[in-house]
């Protein structure tokens, strides 16, 4: 699991941020508010409705830039520091917390209902094996679910032919349908998704103003990822070329040009179907103008030292584009590497004190990242000095956490300067 997103406000803004979300369909009551050691408040977010906030709209009605960020907490940390004593006073009882299971009979009494129905039409008998049958969880892409690959399993369903989906997507509010088998091996990660509802696989999701086209059935769309797409919607990079070695649909290509105004971008992907949505993205954001797109191996990229910029957005690793990323970067005045990284951290033993060995594993895991960082600045001006015969100086400016894989591994972004000597 990626953890549970949350948004993480100052407390003192806690109350007004609960309100945004809670009107925007978007806050978990299934999972309780809590306090993070800096003085902040995390507010659950249903991972659906996650890439349709405006992060931006938040900002501006509370008044700072700076009043609320994603982030991803565990499910555990969730649970071990709920402020129910702190925060009742703070919040109305308007606003009861309940319990998971609250939440999951409230959210799939529609649905259950529905399906109750139409077993029931066929001569059969509801069941508690089928209620567990049902989905557990979803991505909603417009008027699109998609279903994972652990739901209607049981030979029954079969039995209800076509109604059973139209029945599902009524239930789900739903006019199309579609189920995830699992990621092929194709070596672009390609969903194995069949359409169960609708002939048109075709979606449109928008993040921070941006608009992302995609066909479900061969394009995946990573929600994990909005922390850094934002961030990288906050740099000013107006007069500067920009590389994005590895653009996938346009997960950050679109936020460099639509919201920090690069002058342009060379975006590199070498999936034909992502490509494709990547273009139609252009075209929808009013863009294209100022992007070129290539397609094939980013390593074998004929371009150099154009690069005021360059993103190397691959986990687990973007170690194989470290070279061309060097000899993108211009000669004279080098520029910044934002590098990706999957970072596992030693694993911490228990200690009496959960709370202490929290705090000393996120220390922990800190200096790890640094010590990375460290490794990969110092191979950086390795790699610059044999391309180019000249010292360089790389200076580490920041090290961002994205977001967690599990307790300890960590998906993380170091923003490198890169200067000639």
């Amino acid at each position: 699991m990626d953890g549970v997103p949350c948004l993480r406000v100052s407390r003192c803004l806690a109350q007004h941020f609960r309100r945004c979300l809670q009107s925007e369909g978007a806050l978990d009551l299934s999972l309780g508010l809590v306090g993070d050691s800096d003085g902040t408040v995390l507010l659950p977010i249903l991972p659906s409705c996650l890439s349709q906030l405006d992060l931006q709209s938040f900002r501006t009605t509370a008044g700072s830039d700076y009043a609320c960020e994603i982030v991803w907490s565990q499910v555990s940390d969730m649970l071990s520091f709920l402020l129910i004593v702190l925060l009742s006073n703070l919040f109305s009882s308007q606003c009861p917390l309940q319990s998971k299971k609250g939440r999951a009979r409230t959210g799939g009494n529609k649905l259950e209902k529905i399906l109750q129905e139409l077993l029931e039409s066929h001569g059969e008998r509801w069941t508690e094996e089928l209620r567990e049958d049902l989905p557990h969880s979803f991505q909603r892409h417009g008027d699109l679910v998609l279903l994972g690959d652990h739901c209607f399993a049981l030979p029954l369903w079969k039995k209800m032919d076509d109604k059973l989906w139209s029945a599902v997507a009524r239930g789900l509010g739903a006019k199309r349908l579609a189920k995830m088998r699992r990621i092929s091996r194709d070596g672009f990660r390609s969903p194995e998704v069949t359409v169960l509802l609708g002939e048109d696989s075709w979606v449109k999701h928008v993040d921070n103003g941006v608009t992302y086209e995609f066909d479900v059935t061969k394009c995946m769309f990573s929600a994990g990822n909005i922390t850094e797409k934002l961030r990288v919607a906050g740099f000013d990079c107006r007069g500067e070329t920009v590389v994005d070695l590895y653009a996938g649909i346009g997960y950050f290509t679109l936020p460099y040009l639509v919201h920090a105004k690069a002058s342009h971008v060379h975006a590199c992907e070498w999936n034909p179907n992502a490509v494709e949505a990547l273009q139609r993205n252009l075209v929808a954001n009013r863009v294209s103008d100022r992007c070129t797109v290539h397609q094939g191996d980013n390593r074998q990229l004929q371009l150099c030292d154009i690069a005021d910029r360059v993103n190397l957005g691959l986990i687990p690793s973007s170690e194989d584009g470290w070279p061309a990323a060097c000899r993108l970067l211009k000669r004279t005045t080098g520029g910044i590497l934002h590098i990706h990284q999957n970072i596992t951290s030693p694993l911490q033993t228990a200690g009496d004190n959960d709370a202490t060995q929290r705090v000393s594993g996120k220390k922990a895991d800190r200096e790890v990242w640094h010590s990375w960082a460290n490794d990969t600045a110092n191979r950086i001006a390795s790699l610059l000095k044999d391309l180019t015969g000249a010292l360089w100086i790389t200076n580490i400016q920041h090290i961002e956490h994205v977001k967690s894989y599990a307790p300890h591994v960590h998906h993380v972004v170091l923003d490198l300067e890169c200067r000639p000597s």
